[in-house]
């Protein structure tokens, strides 16, 4: 009896010196020491909104406003116009100094169905557009509403003129150092004109038989 309780005095100590081994992470348990890695967000990927009071807002990129066309002019400003459904063709301008956005504004208020292109040009500070509507516009039908318009100065003001049941304008260009634009298109048979100054604004459209 007394042999066998020291066998089992034994055979306990051998168990306790195991698990206590197995509880320090000894060899043979598969574990070793394990080291918890927290990954910071890598910059410029977070999307979420910050609330923090520190941090100043950020002005809205081209690409974020959808624009159809955007161009540049000399100093630096931008300009981007969109097909807007149901609103018509919408106008932002960015600050040469801030970078900062204007407000949407409607240069020509339709709910007419978009076409294919439009075209944007820039003039020394002269900004020139050329946008059609009209019902499977899109699709490849002729438009029915074309508007030529132009904006000066700080672009804060949009002249336009409208043409119903018409192919398009097919360019814009500068009248030689007048500072006028005319707008045209051509056929086998006719040249289609219109001519903008900033004196008196658009004319008439022209037909002139070639």
């Amino acid at each position: 009896m007394r042999m066998h309780g020291e066998r089992l005095r034994a055979l306990a100590g051998a168990v306790l010196m195991v698990g206590a081994a197995v509880a320090c992470g000894g060899q043979g348990d598969g574990g070793g020491s394990t080291t918890a890695t927290a990954t910071a967000p890598a910059k410029g990927t977070a999307t979420g909104t910050s609330t923090g009071t520190g941090a100043a807002p950020t002005a809205p990129t081209a690409s974020a406003l959808r624009f159809d066309e955007e161009i540049g002019l000399p100093d630096g400003r931008r300009v981007g116009m969109a097909y807007v459904e149901g609103r018509g063709l919408v106008e932002r301008h960015r600050d040469a100094d801030t970078r900062v956005w204007s407000a949407p504004r409607v240069v020509y208020a339709t709910a007419t169905d978009r076409c294919q292109s439009l075209t944007l040009k820039v003039f020394d500070g002269t900004v020139a557009v050329i946008a059609d509507w009209g019902d499977y516009c899109y699709d490849g039908e002729p438009p029915m509403e074309s508007i030529a318009a132009v904006a000066t100065a700080d672009l804060s003001r949009w002249d336009t003129k409208l043409t119903r049941s018409f192919d398009g304008w097919s360019k814009v260009a500068p009248v030689g150092g007048s500072g006028d634009l005319v707008f045209t298109r051509s056929s086998t048979e006719w040249l289609t004109r219109l001519r903008w100054s900033a004196a008196k604004g658009f004319a008439e459209v022209e037909e002139i038989r070639r």
